[in-house]
């Protein structure tokens, strides 16, 4: 008997579908990949990344929930760090607590193509692999690329609903490959791995960055956790569904999966060497507009906050979404647009105070943030994913009008900061924590962790 009702198909149909193409070109190319294959420059971003991912970790972990969460964990004691913090944890709440603390500031890197942030989904799981293996410098820099590589390709590969948040979602099978290399898995090893973890994303809301709810910023966390995990459940015999990833971003958490990308230049084009930086501690929405914003001030001159009567954003879709002015949390801040605009003419930038509660609670920053705004342009949204624009005006209360456009952000492919730049905004975030010495410690080891034995010495100055 045949199914009639639309859109079930018959397990039969199912069955006799073959193993995705791509997936057997992608694990060969991940099994036989050695550090010496990856070319200087996606090796130098690695590294750089790295380096500005230790950095805001150890930053958010300062923040209370973050620094309260390892200790309640540090209870099941183990031998990695949550970093920065002083405290030793079981591998998989390390990974948790580290991936969560990366994410808290909203300084975390990430890459416009994926329309996500790959590398906060994979540096702690690798760090706690390649802590329990032994493994070389190198062989974890190999992870972190092939870990980044893929959890990016499956975000340009598909299409996120709209309603949910990218975090926790393709990051986790970058995690798990990644753990998978680290643990010197053959290709049929990695396909179960990053099988298991297509299955294993979470039900991620949108919601909670406009709310300020910060579950959000747990989503990266379980991401390194379970990408853990899924190589546990690989190693000890659990099977995977044949093309989980085309399932699953192919209809259940995305859709219109496009094989194709998965696998174009792959081994050319590296997603790691086009990612981009932060430095304004806001959602990267926000960038575009802060950027225009900066222009004024560096064509004007100073300006009087109170002296400005009105601002007027035209933006890509997802950057108007940002309109709420009155933000009840830090993380809320962060996504309104309003609001770090405001404090950024009160306050000089929108670095991490300027979104705290005293910032929060200033009435000039507060009613500024009222006089904001934010316009959806179509024309802007039809540039995406390649370009971020905004075009911001003020109107001062002399009736002056200074304007400003910026096409893409600060730290994109197209204008990206240097390695100078992104290793003194590693001092900024990491000084308060570590101190200036130790700090400068971190950097040099880095600098050469492709030619450590080991990662021990790495580990040693963060904890």
């Amino acid at each position: 008997m045949g199914i009639v009702t639309p859109g079930i198909v018959p397990a039969t149909t199912l069955l006799a579908e073959p193993a995705p193409a791509w997936l057997g070109r992608w694990t060969a190319f991940a099994a036989d990949l050695a550090f010496s294959d990856i070319p200087e420059a996606a090796v130098e971003r690695a590294r750089l990344v790295l380096l500005d991912s230790l950095g805001v970790i150890a930053a958010g972990m300062r923040e209370p929930e973050c620094r309260a969460l390892a200790e309640r964990l540090a209870r099941r004691t183990g031998p990695a760090p949550a970093i920065g913090s002083g405290l030793s944890l079981d591998p998989r709440d390390a990974a948790l607590v580290n991936g969560t603390a990366g994410t808290t500031l909203e300084l975390d890197e990430g890459n416009q193509y994926a329309r996500g942030h790959p590398a906060i989904h994979v540096v702690p799981a690798v760090l706690a692999a390649a802590q329990e293996t032994g493994a070389s410098g190198a062989e974890l820099i190999a992870a972190l690329v092939l870990g980044y590589e893929i959890g990016a390709r499956i975000g340009i590969a598909s299409r996120l609903r709209v309603t949910m948040h990218p975090h926790g979602t393709w990051g986790t099978v970058g995690a798990a490959l990644g753990v998978a290399k680290i643990h010197g898995a053959d290709a049929a090893m990695i396909g179960q791995a990053i099988g298991l973890a297509s299955s294993l994303g979470l039900s991620t809301s949108r919601r909670t960055m406009l709310e300020g709810a910060t579950v959000r910023n747990t989503y990266a966390g379980f991401s390194n956790q379970l990408g853990l995990t899924a190589w546990d459940l690989a190693a000890s015999g659990f099977l995977p569904e044949r093309d989980g990833i085309g399932t699953v971003y192919g209809g259940i958490l995305a859709d219109d999966f496009s094989p194709e990308a998965m696998v174009e230049e792959l081994g050319i084009r590296w997603e790691i060497a086009r990612n981009y930086f932060k430095r304004h501690a806001a959602c990267r929405y926000t960038h575009g507009a802060l950027d225009a914003l900066a222009q004024i001030r560096a064509e004007a001159g100073p300006l009087d906050p109170d002296s400005v009567r009105s601002v007027e954003v035209a933006t890509y879709v997802w950057a108007a979404q940002l309109d709420h002015p009155a933000p009840g949390t830090m993380l809320a801040a962060k996504f309104s647009l309003p609001f770090a605009l405001a404090a950024a003419l009160v306050r000089g930038e929108a670095n991490t105070d300027a979104f705290r509660d005293e910032a929060r609670a200033d009435r000039r920053i507060l009613a500024l943030a009222r006089r904001v705004m934010v316009q959806e342009d179509p024309t802007m949204t039809a540039q995406l994913p390649g370009l971020r624009p905004a075009k911001v005006t003020l109107t001062l209360a002399d009736g002056r009008k200074l304007s400003a456009q910026a096409l893409t952000n600060r730290g994109d492919t197209e204008d990206p900061y240097s390695a100078d730049d992104v290793r003194e905004k590693f001092r900024a975030l990491a000084g308060p924590v570590w101190g200036a010495e130790r700090s400068e410690k971190i950097v040099a080891a880095v600098a050469g962790i492709d030619r450590a034995e080991g990662i021990g010495g790495l580990l040693g100055l963060v904890a």
